[in-house]
């Protein structure tokens, strides 16, 4: 079977971790994704790194502490991805229990673009007027945004996880585990995880000052902001006890993991406890409802239920409409306004998938007129700005080559979206272009593996050439050849329902993949269900095996050489082992 590689594994850490009770099948599997001791998978929150070794953390929460006992008037500015609503409503949620005055907003991205900008800036002293403006999962990119903010005579708090440029925003305070000095272990915080944080060494920073003191009158909640009329969920209204922050793991799950960040032993810790806070029925009411709204039983929740299932509906509003949608999914306590908001997102997502099936089909339609070479970029005036980053996905899991999509931005410029492979560090090659070419690329930023820019209207052909231009000299053909990681082929005694529920109740993701197995089987049965996939039934050996292999209807060979996940399948209240297959070829048997 070609370009299958099977990672290494460490054969003392395997010992190392069977001697701490794991089956030799998880040992395996563990080692080989850098696990060493047991320790790395103990679900306690005692583990987490701590909030003062993320640089400017405890100043922030002193500066905060100092507003909600002013009451000073805070605004979160959010952004329009699931990353940005999860945090923006950590932030609603923790702050209001603290007993501040706190208010949202979040900029429609075809009217304002991405980040603090001037107009949003504008936009927040119009209508909210604020004291102090708080940035979730954006700022560290809006110079000029914090400029107009304290020439207007208000504060800027920025909380970010995105790579800075060469030079920062004039802010209050800034918390970004990326940023100059940052010496914090872990940097692939989402933004949700940095808004944690931060809510983190904001609760000891007042607990540090009697703030939950029964006998401390300042505690008292201060009032909702103007025009909201009435007290928010968690306001605090009802007593001066301290909040429980764990509460809202469930919220920094999700964004952790629908934005795709690197799942290190701090992430997945976070996630853990969110998925266990879900699997017991202690989720937020608006989590719960986007589970239900997709047939999903959140008692059974995995990691690709957030990253498949609820992310992608909650990011429909950010895509199609305005995310303060979804951001009100996450911060009502109401189950009836929450399920009523899931099946608005859920019908969202259903237009969604339309359109970019639409656009995947235009953009298939016209490669064979793009020259092939290590970039992909293509541009048509008819995309949707909100689905040019799930196209550009689509395309570099089709081609395996780093992928731009543009749509035209409403206002003369062109909005860009790119995913990248592996060997390509996106937002790197980006700030290549834009040094050699200082006139193409108006605004760029984003993370190794996706990026976003905008560009003046006609220049899409010039950045086509000059990012293939940056990539030729930074990959090389071997890069473009496509790889199936695996851990190898599996006994039987191994492919066993046990273990394909192991696998469904751990944590995994960006960093950290899911097991995937390859092996040669006889194709003994196939049929199509659901018009386009196909139901199999696998000989190897003795043993017979149920499979499925989606969006794929065309006949099978009789034998084949696949690549597969194993599956707890659930349905009319059995479970039983099933196959998931993800690649196959041709194979003798």
């Amino acid at each position: 079977m070609s370009n299958i590689v099977t990672r290494a594994i460490d054969d003392a850490a395997v010992a190392q971790l069977v001697a701490g009770g794991l089956s030799p099948f998880l040992a395996r599997i563990y080692a080989a994704r850098g696990i060493t001791t047991p320790a790395q998978l103990a679900p306690d929150l005692t583990r987490l790194i701590a909030p003062e070794q993320l640089l400017n953390a405890k100043t922030m929460a002193a500066l905060l502490a100092d507003a909600i006992a002013g009451r000073k008037k805070l605004l979160i500015v959010a952004d329009y991805d699931a990353d940005g609503a999860t945090a923006c409503a950590v932030g609603l949620r923790a702050l209001r229990s603290f007993g501040a005055a706190v208010d949202y907003l979040v900029p429609n991205r075809f009217e304002y673009g991405y980040g603090l900008t001037p107009e949003i800036v504008q936009l927040a002293a119009t209508e909210k007027k604020p004291d102090v403006l708080i940035t979730v999962d954006n700022g560290i990119a809006s110079i000029d945004g914090v400029t107009a903010a304290n020439r207007l005579g208000m504060k800027v708090l920025i909380t970010d996880h995105h790579l800075p440029g060469d030079r920062l925003p004039d802010a209050w305070c800034i918390i970004n585990p990326n940023q100059p000095g940052c010496t914090f272990p872990s940097k692939n915080l989402a933004g949700v995880g940095v808004m944690f944080y931060l809510m983190l060494a904001l609760r000891a920073e007042l607990r540090r000052r009697g703030w939950f003191a029964a006998n401390n009158p300042s505690a008292l909640p201060a009032p909702p902001p103007d025009g909201e009329g009435k007290w928010g969920p968690g306001s605090g209204r009802e007593g001066r006890t301290e909040p429980h922050l764990g509460a809202l793991l469930d919220l920094v799950a999700l964004g952790t993991v629908a934005d795709v960040v690197r799942l290190d032993d701090n992430n997945r810790l976070l996630v853990q406890q969110g998925l266990q806070r879900m699997r017991a029925g202690r989720a937020q009411a608006g989590i719960t409802a986007l589970f239900n709204a997709a047939g999903r039983d959140i008692r059974r929740a995995g990691a690709y239920d957030l990253g498949f299932v609820a992310g992608p509906r909650l990011n429909a509003a950010g895509r199609l409409t305005d995310m303060s949608l979804g951001i009100e999914c996450l911060t009502t306590d109401d189950p009836v306004r929450a399920a009523e908001i899931a099946r608005q997102l859920d019908q969202l997502n259903r237009q969604r998938r339309d359109i970019e099936a639409d656009m995947q089909e235009s953009a298939l339609a016209t490669i064979d007129n793009v020259a092939p070479g290590y970039t992909l970029s293509m541009f048509d005036p008819q995309w949707h700005q909100g689905v040019i980053g799930i196209l550009a996905s689509r395309l570099r899991e089709r081609f395996h080559r780093p992928t731009f999509a543009f749509a035209a931005g409403g206002n003369g410029d062109l909005k860009g979206s790119g995913r990248s492979i592996a060997a390509l560090h996106l937002r790197d090659a980006l700030d290549l272009v834009s040094k050699r070419h200082p006139q193409l690329i108006l605004r760029f930023g984003g993370h190794a593996a996706a990026a976003g820019l905008t560009l003046r209207e006609g220049g899409f052909a010039a950045f086509r050439d000059a990012f293939e231009a940056v990539a030729a000299e930074l990959l090389t053909p071997a890069d473009l050849e496509r790889e199936w990681v695996t851990d190898g082929p599996l006994p039987p005694a191994e492919m066993t329902l046990e273990n394909a529920s192991a696998i469904a109740e751990a944590v995994w993701g960006q960093g950290f993949p899911e097991p995937r197995f390859h092996d040669r089987f006889e194709v003994a049965a196939q049929h199509i269900v659901g018009e386009r996939h196909l139901k199999l039934r696998l000989r190897r050996g003795t043993q017979t095996l149920d499979a499925m292999l989606f969006g794929h209807a065309d006949p099978l060979p009789e034998g084949i050489a696949a690549t597969y996940r194993l599956s707890a399948n659930h349905y009319n209240g059995a479970v039983t082992l099933q196959l998931i297959l993800e690649h196959w070829q041709a194979a003798d048997h």
